[in-house]
This record gives C-alpha cells, sequence and structure tokens, in this order.
C-alpha cells in the first residue's frame, strides 16, 4: 500500500510540473528571444546548481543578455551586466572567506543592490536572510545573532540600525548617495572577476521574516527546490507575460515583492522600481514606461486611486495587471480600483509559511467584492472547526492549506499547526457557494465582548465604506464589566470631519449591537509595516 501511494504521489507530481510547464510556455511567449542552442547546457548546469533565484538571472541573461532588466533611480542595467556583477560580488565575498552554508544579510530598499545580492548569494549557495527595512537597532541584531549572518549588505541610510551587529565578514553597503562611505557592492565588483563562480555544494536558502504585527519576527526558510509549483500556480491565475515591463510597488524583501520581482525577471521583463513609492511618481512611470504590470500592495494602491486627477491625466492604457497582496484588499478598494483602472486587479492571499494559498480574479472580485479566491492547481484549502473537521460554506473556519510549497519549521524552532498534511495559516475565514474563500480575520484576533465573538475585519471593512473615513483598526481592550470592549481606531477624511457617535451610529446602523465600538480614537494615520499590515499591537500598547 505504501509502495502504491508513492507512486500515486509521483505520478501527482509529474501531472502538476508538467501542466505548471506548459504555464510557464505560454507565459513566456513567442515575443522573448530564444536561449541559444550551444548555450542551453550551460542554463541546464546553473539551474541544477544555482536553484531558482540563481538561476532567474541565468536564464534571462542567456536568452536576451543586452535587455533592461531593472530601472532604478540609477537608470537602466542589462540583464547581461546584472549576471556579471552578481558573479563578481560573489567572487568577491568568497575571497574574503565565505562559503557555501554562511549567512548573508542584506537590509535593503528597493534597487538594483538588493538583487545583485540576492543573486550573489545563490550563487554562492548562501543561507539568505531578508531583513525588514522597519527594524529597529536592537531587533536586528536579535535577529542577525540568531541567524548567524556572516556578511550584512544593508543600505547606508541603516548605518546607525546596523551598527550593534559585527558580523564576522563585516558589512558591505548596497547604496549608498556618498562616494567612499565603506566597502561597498560597487567596490567590491570593480576589484573582483566577473567569472561564474565554482558551482556551490548546496543551493541557496532563502529566509524570509514573518510580518512580527503579533510578536518577533520568527525566520521562515526555505529550500528552493527545482519545482514549478510557485510559478506555475501564480501564472495560472496572475498572466504576467515576457518581454513587458512590470512596476514593483512592494518591498522585495517581502515574500509577495520577493516572488513577483523574481517571476518578473526570470520570465525576461524589465522591471521598474524605487527606495521609496510616491503616488503621483508611480503614476508617472507607469505612464513612462508603458508598464503592463503593477505589484503593489492595498495601502499603496488606495494611495495612487486617490489621485483621482493624476489618474485622470496619465495614458495606462498598457496596463493590464495590478497585483496585490501583502495585506487585506477591502471589498470597498477593490471595487473602487477596478472603476477606476479597469477589470485588472488580482489579489494573492498566503503567508510567509504556506506561500500563497488562493488567488482572486477581477471575474471574482467583481462577483464578490472582499473575496480572496480559489486556490490555483495544485494546492487545497479546507476550512476546519475546533476539533479538525470541516466546516460548510458559509460557515466560519480555520484556514489550513496543502501545496508541495509550505516551509518546514522556523529557523529559532516550532512550526505552525498541521492537520492531515495541512498547515494554518493562522486566518479564520468562510468559503461561499462558488468555492471563493473569504478572510474573516486572524485566529487569535477574535474578541470575545460580553460573552459575543467577534472578528474586527467585518468592522473595519464597514467603517471603510464610510465616505468620512479613510481607514479604520479595531482592537480589544480590557473592561472590567465585559471582559474586553472594543475600541476604534478611525482615520478621517479631515481633522473634525465627523465624531465619536457618528462612528457608533454608523456601526449601530449596519452591524449586530455587540459589535459597536465603545469607544473611537482618530488618528492622522495607522501603524504599518512595509507590506502595509497595520500593527495593531502598537495601538494597543
Amino acid at each position: 500500500m505504501d509502495i502504491l501511494d508513492g507512486a500515486r504521489a509521483l505520478l501527482s507530481r509529474a501531472s502538476t510540473e508538467t501542466r505548471f510547464a506548459a504555464t510557464l510556455l505560454k507565459a513566456r511567449g513567442p515575443g522573448v528571444a530564444l536561449i541559444p542552442p550551444h548555450r542551453m547546457i550551460g542554463v541546464a548546469r546553473a539551474l541544477d546548481a544555482y536553484g531558482p533565484a540563481g538561476a532567474a538571472i541565468v536564464l534571462a541573461a542567456a536568452g536576451q543578455s543586452g535587455h533592461v532588466a531593472i530601472i532604478d533611480e540609477r537608470g537602466p542595467i542589462t540583464f547581461g551586466q546584472l549576471d556579471a556583477r552578481s558573479n563578481a560580488l560573489a567572487n568577491a565575498l568568497r575571497a574574503k572567506g565565505f562559503t557555501p552554508g554562511d549567512s548573508v544579510g542584506i537590509l535593503a530598499r528597493n534597487h538594483r543592490g538588493l538583487f545583485e545580492a540576492i543573486f550573489a548569494a545563490a550563487k554562492l549557495g548562501a543561507r539568505t536572510l531578508l531583513l525588514n527595512t522597519d527594524f529597529a537597532g536592537p531587533q536586528l541584531v536579535d535577529v542577525c545573532a540568531r541567524e548567524d549572518v556572516t556578511v550584512l549588505i544593508h543600505d547606508s541610510e541603516f548605518a546607525p540600525i546596523v551598527s550593534g551587529y559585527d558580523p564576522p565578514l563585516g558589512h558591505v553597503l548596497a547604496w549608498s548617495d556618498e562616494q567612499g562611505a565603506g566597502p561597498s557592492i560597487d567596490s567590491l565588483v570593480e576589484a573582483a572577476s566577473t567569472a561564474t563562480p565554482p558551482r556551490p555544494p548546496r543551493k541557496q536558502r532563502l529566509v524570509l521574516l514573518t510580518s512580527g504585527t503579533t510578536g518577533t519576527p520568527k525566520g521562515a526558510p526555505r529550500d528552493l527546490a527545482l519545482s514549478l509549483v510557485i510559478p506555475g500556480g501564480y501564472l495560472s491565475k496572475i498572466p504576467l507575460r515576457s518581454g513587458r515591463t512590470v512596476m514593483l510597488a512592494a518591498p522585495a524583501f517581502h515574500a509577495w515583492g520577493l516572488l513577483s520581482s523574481m517571476l518578473a525577471l526570470g520570465l525576461g521583463n524589465t522591471v521598474v522600481t524605487t527606495r521609496r513609492f510616491e503616488p503621483a511618481n508611480t503614476i508617472a512611470a507607469l505612464e513612462q514606461h508603458r508598464c503592463d504590470a503593477l505589484v503593489t500592495v492595498p495601502i499603496l494602491l488606495s494611495r495612487l486611486i486617490a489621485e483621482d486627477g493624476e489618474l485622470a491625466a496619465r495614458d495606462l492604457s498598457a496596463l493590464r495587471v495590478v497585483a496585490v497582496s501583502g495585506s487585506a484588499l477591502s471589498p470597498e478598494l477593490a471595487t473602487r480600483a477596478m472603476d477606476t483602472l479597469g477589470d485588472v486587479v488580482y489579489n494573492l492571499y498566503g503567508s510567509t509559511e504556506v506561500a500563497y494559498a488562493t488567488i482572486a480574479t477581477p471575474a471574482d472580485l467583481r462577483a464578490a467584492p472582499g473575496t480572496v479566491g480559489r486556490p490555483p492547481f495544485g494546492t487545497t484549502i479546507r476550512l476546519l472547526d475546533p476539533d479538525g473537521r470541516e466546516v460548510p460554506p458559509g460557515q466560519s473556519g480555520r484556514i489550513f492549506v496543502g501545496n508541495a510549497i509550505q516551509f518546514e519549521g522556523y529557523t529559532g524552532g516550532g512550526t505552525k499547526e498541521t492537520v492531515r498534511g495541512l498547515m494554518s495559516t493562522g486566518d479564520v475565514g468562510h468559503l461561499d457557494e462558488g468555492g471563493r474563500l473569504f478572510v474573516d480575520g486572524r485566529d487569535d484576533d477574535m474578541i470575545v465582548s460580553g460573552g459575543e465573538n467577534v472578528f474586527p475585519r467585518e468592522i473595519e471593512e464597514l467603517l471603510a465604506t464610510h465616505d468620512l473615513i479613510v481607514e479604520a483598526a479595531v482592537v480589544g481592550v480590557p473592561d472590567p464589566d465585559f471582559g474586553t470592549r472594543l475600541r476604534a481606531y478611525v482615520v478621517p477624511t479631515a481633522p473634525q470631519a465627523l465624531d465619536e457617535a457618528a462612528v457608533r451610529d454608523f456601526v449601530k446602523a449596519n452591524l449586530a449591537r455587540y459589535k459597536v465600538p465603545r469607544e473611537v480614537v482618530f488618528l492622522d494615520e495607522l501603524p504599518r509595516n512595509p507590506a502595509g499590515k497595520v500593527l495593531k499591537r502598537q495601538l494597543s500598547d
């Protein structure tokens, strides 16, 4: 029986890989330069040696070395240059004593240096730790010490934050506005050979950090096996195509921005990005570069849509895909974005631990605003009650995901709960009759107030529909009578645009009485991490 089960699993995996290979061929399309036959052996070797991240740049450079890979504030850099510079950086770090399996820490905003560091780390077979640009000094020191970082590559603006950690091979600047500020990627590359580094005995292992919205960020490592599951599932729902231009307006250290940018580069697209995102500048870049796709997070999408006058003045007819993830996309924002930009919005739901779970297409978002869609081929979702039983459509349950791309456990120990091979996302949700998933909130976010169970997300999404409210967050605070009471933090459209009574009356008119916040606090903005998630822990504190 075990042999039969194993055979079935192999056949299923082979079927999935074959299907996703066809998806990738469709995405590459006929418009992209083919890899010359005499270079195919080298490409195959690179795929086997470096894993997906390193192979992405080798693959693209083999087919179109002179094509522009990245446009940042320094201008364009080609695939050939990116490949050569990552070779040189890898060789320079080897000369400093870096060995396969050592850890590279990267603390950088979106620019070529971040990608050069990732690709060089792949060619070294390194553990690659992507650090959050919002870290404070003590937090960074704790994480780098836990992950045993050997060399720390960072932007000069973060020098005060990284000063408390002294890695064995020192610090390297990824971006600096001043010449001679210290050892840098540029200085190392200039002094090193651009020859292909020796094949590492192990493949790169990426360590992504959880968002840390409810505690210290955990390291979630991923061994990058040569599988088409991640790109195939993504591209089966979000139709990126080769030879186009993609605007990356999401942090590339985060799983969403990293996955999207690596796919875009691997397909031979030009990625346009900046270190910081300003709505007007982003809109201008979308027009200037005739961007086919925009990869962003909901809060930035909201700010773009708010610039309706600027949008109306620009020619964005080339924009075919607006892909968002990283935090909740409200029903109101999904509808407003498609009314403004057309039916081009895609919403990916997942977590650092399970990768993606579901993807909503424009048709899904029109039919059921607020949905996070259905799982791609090769991924399974189940909603389970506290006893592990599957709940019917319309009933809330804990969200569990099954696929071939889950992580294997946190670097500091521990893992996510699993039930029959399915891993918890940490969220609660429900399915509609069409099989579309809706996320109701975090399973640890549920507030018990006066004996009633309340998920804040329902109240937050309602408040976002109010004409005088930009956004809102709801938390539970201790109460001597009710155990916990609801407190709403509201960002109004203008100071004194409305008062507490108006907010409570609006909720009372639309939801059950026990869901009405007992307190309302007005703020200029909500605290968020770079991926756009609201930091409710800061609100509670």
